[in-house]
């Protein structure tokens, strides 16, 4: 790569990392593109010859975030329902703030659709993956009902509940998390 490219990318590189610093810290409407350059220490002309619009360095901050919290999340073993739900407060606890303000704006902010639905579906599949022994042997509508039950005690929101609302601990936090996991595991209730 030439010294000029290694410039090019390392600019880029100041540019993706404001953005998300902006989206994960702000309101979508109160983060500005001259915002983004003045953290990134560039000119608004180069952060606009990089992205053209607030909405391309949404996407841009977004697909890093995701990188980011794919990582955190995955890289529990599946069944092990206390390495996954620490991992996943762990994630809400660096993006969950942020996750809801995004969830605040979907009606109002296009371009947050899709991001949104992104997570709706990573987060289903790291559920069926997580907690195996939850949905084993389930199928049709009881497998459905299931997910959607694991997908619920798992959610942002009820994190925000326990953690913001009832300010409940990190660590009880998790363990309320697991908890509602483990409600659900056939040995653990007597059966499906």
């Amino acid at each position: 790569m030439s010294t000029r490219a290694a410039a090019t990318e390392a600019t880029r590189e100041r540019i993706v990392e404001a953005a998300c610093d902006a989206f994960n810290n702000s309101w979508y409407d109160d983060v500005t593109i001259r915002g983004i350059a003045a953290a990134a220490g560039v000119a608004l002309q180069t952060v606009v010859n990089h992205f053209a619009t607030k909405e391309a360095l949404f996407i841009a901050a977004n697909e890093r975030n995701v990188e980011r919290i794919e990582r955190t999340r995955w890289g529990a073993a599946p069944g092990d329902v206390s390495g996954a739900v620490s991992a996943l407060v762990d994630d809400y606890e660096r993006n969950g703030d942020a996750t809801i303000r995004t969830l605040a704006v979907e009606e109002h902010v296009p371009v947050v659709g899709p991001s949104i639905e992104q997570g709706r579906q990573g987060h289903e599949r790291w559920v069926q993956e997580m907690f195996p022994e939850a949905i084993d042997g389930l199928t049709g509508a009881e497998r459905k009902r299931r997910v959607a039950q694991l997908v619920a005690v798992t959610d942002v929101y009820t994190w925000k509940l326990l953690r913001r609302d009832k300010r409940l601990s990190r660590e009880q936090t998790i363990t309320a998390m697991c908890e509602l996991v483990l409600a659900m595991h056939p040995n653990k209730q007597g059966g499906s």
